[in-house]
């Protein structure tokens, strides 16, 4: 009886550690109106937060694609100076709630999901987005081109630094080579 007690304490502590990874940050509200198929396709990262997982590289694209699971395909690309070669990651990403809400799960490795938070998007044309994850240690400007206007970037600097976002912290990110 000990023993499955132990088991059950530590499988909820251990599922609230995993769903605590979903949430939304205070002060970001995920956009609504969110069409899906309009947000497919290849973004590529104009700026980020740095952390282990994109350290070095640059060049880095997302690129999403329907799962037969109805989910999304995460394909991340960047290309390591240090090892002068590509990196690849392939995830999977599902709505946490309504499919109209910019809000999904995102994975990497197994069980594992963290947030994928659309903060800003350009609703029109889907040429630009801010991205946050679980907690404001996460922040992307992506784009359909290599690089953004000066007034969006303002834009996008502006709806960041408004929701607690410290934009000093963004790496700009170089596209001088080409994807294989």
């Amino acid at each position: 009886m000990f023993k499955k007690l132990i088991f059950a304490m530590a499988s909820g502590i251990f599922l609230l550690g995993i769903s605590g990874c979903t949430g939304v940050p205070e002060k970001v509200t995920p956009v609504n109106e969110f069409e899906l198929p309009r947000y497919l396709g290849k973004w590529y990262e104009i700026a980020r937060y740095d952390h282990s997982f994109e350290e070095g590289l640059s060049n880095v694209t997302a690129t999403y694609s329907m799962r037969d699971d109805g989910g999304v395909k995460v394909i991340n690309r960047g290309f390591s100076k240090e090892d002068n070669a590509w990196d690849e990651a392939e995830g999977k990403a599902y709505f946490v709630d309504s499919p109209s809400i910019g809000h999904l799960k995102v994975s990497f490795f197994g069980p594992f999901y963290a947030s994928y938070v659309i903060m800003e998007l350009d609703k029109e044309g889907y040429q630009y987005a801010l991205i946050t994850g679980p907690d404001k240690d996460y922040l992307w400007i992506l784009a359909r081109t290599p690089s953004i206007a000066d007034d969006v970037r303002s834009q996008l600097l502006d709806t960041a630094t408004a929701a607690g976002y410290d934009v000093n912290k963004l790496i700009w990110v170089e596209h001088e080579k080409n994807q294989p």
